[in-house]
């Protein structure tokens, strides 16, 4: 038995496949000729990006239209005129087509592999897949191809592309297992999307099984087995029968309120990155927009999104959510998030320096601009604008100051806008947790940010593996964070959610609904399983366990103890 990442739920059996990646390895040139060369490199390109929008417009059909995003990004980024700019330059000074886009792409890989943020990282994943499939357009090879595939397929590969999960045809693959990747890489993104069990990160999954050789992906517990006995045949196939109608029992939930054991309402939202993943959340059931990490505007732009750009944005997403409730982040930029335009300064400790909301308030007219278009999308929809990174209550003082100002701004030029939008916190830092009481006086909502807070509460790296092990918000520490922001929020009677990874874990559950918590955010595929936890749940069965679990000591006591009532 092998284990790795459980990417995408399911139990598949079937025979290995083993998808050989091309060999695109090449002799760098001399060039005399450059334009031709320049020429040349446009060429692969425009096949390329021709190629990638079938994909995209397939994937809308047998996938879904979010999904379908992914490789429209794709086009995007291989068109972005400064990796462009720097590819033909590098063919202006003799270097040939293959080694410059080779060394650029490379370039902007290690760039976005740098960023801790797992959403930034994904681009990295992106740049190379965009890499492999131009490459293989100037070498004149073919790319892996996975449209046609016996029946009962168990995909095995180094990395699965998003674009070779764009030609997988679902009815013939049981189960995807890989070398790399992780829950949130777009190939695990999509795979959950095609309902595929899938294990990534495999070690050396590629040598270690073969074609022809019958497997087992557990992509509940991250497991893959190879040759299997007839006993666990048997026992996975039953397996695969009661996650199949665990599944379908979680549609009963679909359309239903979120509510606890005994009665208690909650809002179950959604977190999302673009306007079209908004879509998304409804189509999913959620109740409301928990987090919309805004950044993701200037990272897709050349230089600072216009107000109309921002505002056009926002309006599209409150008007699909008709007039339920949509948290904003606002820009949060530095740490591991690099924005080229924004010409940041490199800093030993990123994460504890010039970003986020400290950015903002160093600028702010450019800050303005932000909060002019959210004020303006409120006249769409149930907007709320949410400040990151707080650490003091003279931050969130200022930010109200600037959407006062903003507002006198946009009334005399006749603008219409929401007169009372609500300004609330990202709750992410030790330091916010400590004053939650103070900024509960201040703030119109609390979202925690369990990822951040985690990371900080710990001093722990979760991408530095050393230090991994710290990373976990079952720790006391953690926890007694969590519980003083929730509580503080409910005694001054302010909303309170999460919108970390943490609002997800049904293990989690019953101490948020012990504290009080109203709102929790959690990722589309997430909804309905999130909303049968929270019902499986009275008030007094919840501060039982937190009773108990509160008075423990270490995480995996914790952690035990949760899984031991877990229902």
């Amino acid at each position: 038995m092998y284990e790795g990442v459980n990417a995408s739920e399911g139990i598949g059996i079937g025979t290995v496949v083993l998808a050989v990646e091309p060999d695109l390895s090449f002799e760098p040139t001399k060039v005399e000729d450059t334009q031709a060369e320049r020429d040349r490199y446009q060429a692969a390109l425009d096949v390329f990006c021709q190629k990638t929008q079938a994909q995209a417009d397939r994937m809308k059909v047998t996938v879904g239209e979010n999904e379908a995003e992914i490789m429209s990004g794709h086009i995007m980024l291989a068109q972005d005129p400064g990796m462009t700019d720097a590819i033909n330059a590098s063919i202006d000074g003799g270097t040939c087509a293959e080694q410059a886009l080779v060394e650029t792409s490379t370039m902007f890989e290690n760039m976005f592999l740098s960023m801790d943020d797992e959403m930034f990282r994904l681009r990295a994943a992106d740049i190379a897949d965009i890499r492999t499939g131009i490459l293989a357009e100037l070498l004149g090879r073919e790319v892996v191809d996975l449209s046609v595939l016996p029946a009962g397929s168990i995909i095995v590969v180094h990395d699965l592309t998003p674009s070779m999960t764009a030609t997988i045809d679902k009815e013939n693959v049981a189960g995807i297992v890989t070398e790399v990747g992780g829950r949130t890489s777009h190939s695990a993104i999509i795979a959950r999307a095609l309902e595929i069990p899938a294990v990534l990160s495999v070690p050396n999954a590629c040598g270690a099984l073969h074609n022809g050789m019958t497997v087992i992906v557990d992509g509940i517990n991250g497991h893959v087995i190879n040759d299997p006995t007839d006993e666990q045949l048997a026992d996975y196939r039953e397996r695969a029968e009661s996650f199949a109608a665990e599944k379908r029992a979680l549609e009963a939930f679909r359309g239903k309120p979120t509510v606890t054991a005994d009665g208690d309402k909650k809002v179950l939202a959604c977190n999302i990155g673009n306007p079209e993943d908004a879509k998304g959340a409804v189509d999913h059931d959620a109740e409301a927009i928990g987090l919309f990490r805004s950044e993701f505007l200037f990272m897709d732009a050349k230089e600072l999104p216009s107000e109309d750009e921002q505002f056009e944005a926002y309006r599209k997403v409150a008007v699909t959510l008709k007039g339920a409730p949509v948290i904003i982040r606002t820009l949060d930029v530095g740490g591991d998030k690099e924005i080229p335009y924004m010409n940041l300064q490199k800093e030993d400790n990123p994460f504890m320096g010039y970003r986020a909301v400290r950015y903002c308030l160093d600028n702010p007219e450019e800050y303005k601009v932000q909060l002019r278009a959210l004020l303006r999308a409120s006249a769409f929809g149930d907007i709320k604008i949410m400040v990151p990174l707080v650490t003091c209550v003279e931050e969130l003082r200022h930010v109200k100051a600037l959407v006062e100002e903003c507002k006198g701004e946009l009334a005399t030029e006749g603008y219409k806008f929401n007169e009372n939008i609500e300004v609330g916190i990202m709750m992410e830092t030790a330091a916010a947790a400590n004053i939650a009481d103070i900024l509960a006086e201040e703030a119109a909502f609390f979202s925690i940010g369990t990822n951040d807070l985690t990371g900080y509460t710990m001093a722990s790296d979760r991408g530095n593996d050393r230090v991994a092990y710290l990373y976990s918000w079952y720790y006391p520490a953690v926890l007694r964070a969590i519980k003083k922001i929730i509580t503080e929020g409910v005694k001054h009677g302010i909303l309170v959610g999460m919108c970390g990874e943490a609002a997800a874990d049904p293990l989690l559950t019953p101490l948020l609904l012990s504290w009080g918590m109203e709102e929790f955010s959690v990722s589309a595929p997430s909804v309905l399983k999130t909303r049968k936890t929270i019902s499986q749940w009275s008030k007094a069965d919840a501060d039982a366990l937190e009773a108990e679990v509160m008075q423990l000591k270490t995480a995996d006591e914790v952690k035990a103890a949760l899984e031991k009532a877990a229902r």
